[in-house]
């Protein structure tokens, strides 16, 4: 009897050790790729897929009403705020679609990564801030009032389109438009490459046809030397990713730097507080003022200065 109870009991104890081990082995090939990656202290980042909510789903009531009106003032800019607006322009002349298309530096997601520090400012800048700074520059024109129903209306706009966005996350579709390593331009290249390619938009004196079908480039109506595109690595990084329309990514680094350096080198309004501007050091050396400008006119220009990173 004793033997028999001995004999259970010993082969009870050999199946529960066969059966961990098969369970083991079981959950050993079942577990999650992603869950190995995290137990060995490693992380996968999440691709944030690009879905905006519709301009069709805006909410009923005040904030839908504002969020209404930002989205005008992003996309008929020189029109529904002209008080404020020194040219002939729009968020919707570089931000394409009111900050909508994916391709072309697009506004969603924004107000996740504000407030953020900015060299050229040297401090921290709210998404406020962001956008008088492309009212003065950009634009060429005034900042709004802190509580005007304008700034309200363009947070509230830019916020709506940037939902499902975490706060801190990856873009991937944010700060694409630069060329970090920007060919030795020929301002004559550049001319001869508009006047074939990019007058039927922007005209043959870069006065533009439309502002959200053909932006002023240069001239009255046209951005100052204070804007992130007045810097040959930005105009190039641009040209080289939205133009020509339908035809975007078909330029080569060299034609987009010789257009950029072209464009660049034209009369435009100046920004006045150039002194103020990277107030901590590092400013960038390839920012078309007028003094490059002249020097570019005049011959002297030291391209291989300008595009200096040190």
């Amino acid at each position: 009897m004793n033997n028999g109870i001995g004999i259970a009991l010993g082969l009870l104890f050999i199946g529960t050790i066969i059966g961990a081990v098969m369970l083991t082995d079981k959950m050993s090939v079942e577990i999650p790729e992603q869950q190995v990656a995290s137990s060995n202290g490693e992380s996968s980042k999440e691709v944030l897929a690009y879905n905006p909510p519709s301009m069709e789903d805006v909410p009923e009531g005040p904030l839908g009403e504002a969020i209404t009106y930002g989205y005008d003032l992003v996309n008929e800019t020189y029109s529904v705020a002209d008080p404020y607006v020194g040219n002939n322009l729009s968020c919707t002349s570089c931000h394409a679609g009111a900050g909508l298309d994916q391709n072309s530096s697009s506004l969603v997601g924004v107000t996740a990564v504000y407030p953020q520090y900015i060299e050229r400012s040297g401090k921290i800048v709210t998404i406020e801030d962001r956008i008088n700074g492309c009212m003065v520059r950009s634009m060429n024109g005034e900042k709004f009032e802190a509580n005007s129903e304008e700034l309200k209306a363009m947070v509230a706009y830019f916020t709506y389109i940037s939902e499902g966005i975490p706060v801190g996350a990856d873009i991937p579709w944010r700060n694409t438009n630069s060329m970090d390593d920007v060919p030795t331009p020929s301002v004559s290249s550049g001319e001869e490459l508009f006047q074939q390619s990019c007058i039927a938009c922007h005209a043959g004196d870069g006065a533009g046809t439309g502002p959200n079908t053909g932006p002023a480039l240069w001239g009255d109506n046209s951005f100052n030397d204070g804007a992130g595109l007045a810097r040959i690595s930005k105009m190039a990084g641009y040209i080289k990713n939205n133009m020509p329309a339908g035809g975007e990514g078909t330029l080569t680094d060299q034609e987009s730097a010789d257009l950029a350096a072209y464009i660049l080198s034209q009369d435009r309004p100046e920004w006045k507080n150039h002194d103020k501007d990277w107030p901590n050091g590092s400013k960038p050396k390839d920012i078309m003022n007028k003094e490059l400008r002249e020097k570019v006119k005049d011959g002297t220009v030291n391209w291989d200065e300008v595009l200096s990173k040190n």
